[in-house]
């Protein structure tokens, strides 16, 4: 296919690699993650490799990966070497510049709640501090570390389990569940790009679990052949449970 560009990663730099990665993986959510050594000392800092992975047990894992350019770990990583636990804080935009600041590579022991101006508040189980602004925040410990390799850009999976879950009441429906409405959530895409979950930018598809579709192999040629239907068109009628009829069709291309 001529408009297709394929890549070898072995034939591109480490950065270039990166940079193709960051931006085809993408929205990624971020892990704000505070941390403490041994010493007491907190650390604050944003992590895009991130998501969970299993609700039982209540499962999360972020990667911390080492410095593209000087191979140097992060002090979140080194921190959790020391003490195994960490509050990973959810962003939404009120808070995402004081977040970016946080990424800034200060030297170790520096503070970034004080830099960024966010406010630390205890956590309940753990000895790392919560983000008083955050809509959620999940108190973890850390139950392994997986290194993947040790030259630079190489990244360290941080598997943590859930221990407690804060959450901001304002964010809550009426049945006292999380509203991805109001969240206003943000997400990290390639280079300096972010998104925002707002409430127009929200869209729902009916997850199909209660009942079989009859797929695109079963729609007639005559509707998989269209040049008026997208491929978005066939897969909602093929979501259907039976063929669709002419008012069907007519109510999906509206």
């Amino acid at each position: 296919m001529n408009n297709i560009k394929t890549i070898d990663p072995s034939d591109i730099t480490q950065q270039e690699l990166h940079t193709y990665l960051l931006s085809a993986i993408a929205p990624r959510p971020i892990c704000f993650a505070s941390t403490v050594d041994k010493k007491g000392n907190v650390n604050l800092s944003p992590f895009s490799f991130f998501n969970v992975f299993s609700s039982n047990p209540p499962m999360m894992i972020f990667s911390p990966a080492r410095s593209g350019k000087n191979n140097s770990l992060k002090h979140t990583h080194e921190n959790i070497k020391e003490i195994p636990e960490v509050v990973i804080n959810i962003v939404n935009y009120d808070m995402v510049e004081q977040m970016s600041l946080t990424s800034t590579s200060y030297e170790k022991g520096v503070n970034e709640f004080v830099k960024s101006g966010l406010t630390p508040i205890p956590s309940k189980k753990i000895k790392p501090p919560r983000v008083k602004e955050t809509p959620v925040s999940f108190e973890c410990t850390v139950s392994k570390i997986i290194e993947l390799g040790n030259g630079p850009g190489a990244g360290n999976l941080i598997l943590a389990k859930v221990e407690l879950i804060h959450v901001n009441t304002k964010y809550l429906n009426n049945k006292g569940c999380l509203d991805t409405t109001l969240l206003d959530l943000v997400g990290r895409m390639g280079e300096n790009w972010y998104i925002r979950a707002t409430k127009e930018s929200l869209f729902e598809i009916a997850k199909p679990v209660k009942s079989k579709g009859i797929g695109v192999d079963k729609l007639p040629n005559s509707i998989k052949e269209s040049t008026v239907l997208t491929g978005n068109n066939l897969g909602r009628l093929a979501n259907l449970k039976k063929l669709p009829n002419a008012s069907e069709i007519k109510n999906i291309l509206n």
